[in-house]
């Protein structure tokens, strides 16, 4: 059997502690376009666009004006921490191309004690030409 270090241990209980936020959360906290778009307008959600820089096809989120989005691609994601909102109870929505790097720093927040937060399941880049075609720029 495993032996955790107290660091490990207290690491360990984050994880529960999350686990339980997201049991309460429809689908364990993952979101369909709609109801991703949902959290940005109506709950006041930030929106993470965390593909890497190599996986960027045009603009990102934050370079597309979307609402309340930043760039934080995930291979420097701890570079870009001064970003995150002080209450951890802020609505946060996490997205990439396939939810791979969103699920990552989803969890990453979760165990730096965010409880609201979100990874959006579909393409970001569909995300980005739903909110131009909104626009009138495409």
């Amino acid at each position: 059997m495993a032996k955790f270090s107290k660091f490990e241990q207290d690491v360990l209980e984050r994880i529960k502690e999350q686990i339980d936020f997201n049991k309460e959360k429809p689908e364990l906290g993952n979101v369909d376009l709609k109801r991703a778009i949902e959290l940005v307008k109506e709950a006041g959600a930030i929106l993470l666009d965390v593909r890497p820089p190599q996986k960027v096809n045009g603009e990102n989120a934050e370079e597309a004006n979307i609402p309340d989005a930043y760039y934080t691609p995930y291979p420097e994601f701890t570079d870009y921490v001064d970003i995150l909102p002080e209450d951890k109870t802020t609505v946060i929505v996490t997205a990439c191309l396939k939810g791979l790097f969103a699920s990552r720093v989803k969890a990453y927040l979760e165990i730096l004690g965010y409880q609201n937060v979100f990874v959006f399941t579909g393409n970001i880049e569909d995300w980005i030409t739903a909110h131009k075609a909104h626009q009138g720029e495409i």
